[in-house]
């Protein structure tokens, strides 16, 4: 998969994306990371990128000159068909919030454009004429839109195949597996006072599995309720969370196709 990052700091990406996960996929050719510098396609000396607001106001705008023609330097590069999948975003507080679903639907395209904001914002003729969707990562706001770029990415690569290790490793991270993950142990088995649970170390693995299961409904129902709304839930997931003083929104998980036991 191919991403490319059209900012005005390159440098700020550069680092990170060489790292860990990403730079392990990236030597792999699992995915590509391009970064394009939006001030290769200005047109004075200066490289001037941002401009005051028509109608005043604090804050200097994006231009979109050079947006415009650096989106469509990459997307010439697709032909017909393959260039109306590509998707062209804009990391933006106003856009729709980023989700493990909008992850997954990214994963499936075979490029992503992203467009990282700065400034007060880009001109809006931008979000009219070239960008097909706006993502925010969450209700705060940002010194530029690289930080919410390199979060896209992480969590797009994550779902390619080969990126991480072991799939079963993605399907079990929290919000992917529709709950908040259960609580991990690794040696020592006693560290300070504190002891990994007995049941860990039972071998018993369908206890394990319980176990498990019962502390992401526990830690789901305290830190995050509404997941509960949309999760795959068992009869029995429903009776534990039920003696947690759980009140369901919705039909037992008997009556949803492929909820049983």
């Amino acid at each position: 998969m191919q991403f490319h990052v059209l900012t005005l700091f390159p440098d700020a990406l550069a680092g990170p994306l060489e790292q860990s996960i990403l730079g392990r996929a990236r030597q792999r050719g699992l995915i590509s990371v391009e970064l394009t510098d939006i001030r290769r396609f200005t047109h004075d000396n200066h490289g001037t990128a941002d401009d005051y607001q028509f109608g005043g106001g604090s804050g200097m705008v994006m231009k979109p000159e050079p947006i415009f023609e650096a989106v469509e330097s990459i997307l010439e590069r697709y032909p017909g068909e393959e260039r109306r999948k590509v998707p062209v975003v804009l990391t933006s507080p106003q856009g729709e919030p980023f989700s493990q679903s909008v992850a997954d639907e990214l994963s499936e395209a075979s490029a992503v454009v992203l467009v990282c904001g700065h400034y007060a914002g880009v001109d809006h003729r931008v979000i009219q004429g070239v960008i097909t969707r706006e993502i925010s990562i969450g209700d705060y706001v940002l010194s530029g839109g690289e930080p919410a770029a390199l979060v896209i990415i992480d969590a797009v690569a994550r779902c390619i195949e080969g990126v991480v290790g072991s799939h079963e490793n993605v399907l079990e991270d929290s919000i992917t597996s529709g709950l908040l993950q259960h609580p991990l142990f690794t040696r020592p088995a006693e560290y300070r006072g504190m002891t990994v649970p007995d049941v860990l170390r039972s071998g018993n693995h369908a206890e394990i599995d319980r176990w498990r299961r019962e502390q992401s409904l526990r830690l789901t129902l305290r830190r995050r309720p509404d997941l509960l709304e949309e999760a795959s839930l068992t009869g029995a997931d429903r009776r534990f969370l039920r003696t947690l003083g759980w009140t369901s929104p919705g039909p037992p998980a008997a009556d949803r196709p492929g909820q049983g036991e």
